[in-house]
């Protein structure tokens, strides 16, 4: 099968987070399997020429242009991709298209839905009922069309399924189905070694929805207990590394913080392995693939209960759900403190990292998620009447 995976963006630092994430972990998965997968997106940030692959799969790169600037991301375009978006996917068997109001995947849905090719539309919880007026102008030019026409939409929990029904609105969509995100399996890491001192590791994009500020406000209340513990702050800035950097400062503890910056992705796991904690303190996070990510190598989390995980987490007792509000920065913090200081704990680490990294092997692997989706696949072109054609090179 010839699959064309569309995202927003890619960046050597891997700034747009999850929805490229989860397009080239699908990509990987499928090409492994015998399918044709790459991915198209905008490049940015790139010196030189842009790469031709990405991690192995052959990716569609173009330059990113900025006609809408106050609108950032969702302000960037390329004609050239547009066009030849166009082109490949009346060469695809089916176009995957990971689906936010923007001026990259909104238009080339849209063409994707002209000419035909089976579309699978996939939010990433980006899509939601929204009181913002340029938004709801883009639902009504564009989005609505696209989650109604589309052969089918995916969603990670019952809340994204909501959502986008209330966007497509009056017309109820009938083929929703649910896939969470997957990650490749790895080996348990071994447990910390006497001597070496705790680290928590908050790893994702330092931004105020991540709530990074939390992390670093419950430093001073676990540094009480264990003065020599590393706390690392990895992941690129996309906004609030300023304010969380000063509150450091302000609180006494830089001394003990390691900001690191983006990660690639070995980098991300290396960096799970090592750490005793993983802490995502976000306001909404619909199925995040950085705390998979860490709960595969077998470091149990804490993240809020409006984490789409947050239910297979306190089930297998993976890690700790914590309340989170803004404007209750005190309290978020002590929330935070006392979760990572009752996973310290070197019995509680043991049990919680095991259970996190069965259930991730259990639920969570990108194997199972890409056999899933497979199967939806299938069920698509099955109800166009098509046939899938042998693998060959898309149209370029």
């Amino acid at each position: 099968m010839k699959i064309l995976h569309i995202v927003t963006l890619h960046t050597p630092d891997h700034a747009f987070g999850g929805p490229t994430r989860v397009a080239l972990n699908l990509s990987k998965a499928q090409r492994a399997a015998g399918h044709d997968a790459r991915i198209m997106a905008l490049g940015d940030g790139f010196e030189g020429p842009l790469p031709r692959t990405v991690e192995g799969v052959p990716a569609h790169l173009f330059r990113a242009r900025r006609p809408l600037p106050a609108f950032e991301v969702s302000g960037i375009t390329s004609g050239t991709l547009l066009r030849t978006a166009h082109r490949m996917a009346r060469g695809a068997d089916l176009v995957h298209l990971h689906l936010m109001r923007d001026l990259v995947t909104l238009p080339a849905g849209l063409l994707a839905l002209s000419c035909g090719t089976p579309l699978v539309v996939q939010t990433h919880g980006m899509v939601d009922p929204t009181e913002n007026r340029i938004a709801r102008l883009t639902d009504l030019l564009g989005v609505r069309r696209l989650l109604r026409g589309a052969d089918a939409v995916l969603h990670l929990t019952e809340t994204e399924r909501r959502d986008v029904n209330a966007v497509a609105a009056p017309v109820a969509l009938t083929r929703t189905v649910r896939l969470v995100n997957g990650v490749r399996p790895q080996p348990i890491k071994p447990a910390r070694p006497p001597g070496r001192p705790p680290t928590v590791l908050f790893l994702a994009r330092v931004q105020q929805r991540k709530r990074p500020e939390d992390f670093v406000a419950a430093m001073p209340t676990v540094l009480a207990r264990h003065p020599d513990a590393r706390f690392v702050l990895a992941g690129p800035d996309t906004g609030a590394l300023l304010a969380t950097l000063e509150l450091a400062r302000g609180l006494g503890v830089s001394g003990s913080l390691d900001q690191v910056g983006p990660l690639g992705h070995e980098e991300v796991l290396e960096a799970g392995r090592r750490a005793d904690v993983y802490v995502l303190p976000s306001i909404e996070e619909p199925l995040g693939v950085s705390v998979l990510e860490a709960m595969s190598v077998g470091t149990p989390v804490v993240i809020t209960r409006t984490c789409g995980l947050a239910p297979d987490v306190a089930r297998a007792g993976a890690g700790r759900v914590i309340d989170s509000r803004v404007g209750e920065d005190a309290g978020n913090a002590l929330k935070v403190a006392g979760a990572v200081l009752e996973l310290l704990e070197p019995e509680t680490n043991a049990r919680t990292g095991k259970a996190a990294w069965e259930l991730v092997n259990a639920e969570f692997t990108i194997g199972a998620v890409a056999d899933s989706l497979r199967r939806t696949y299938e069920d698509v072109v099955r109800r166009r009447g098509g046939r899938v054609s042998p693998c060959a090179p898309h149209g370029t």
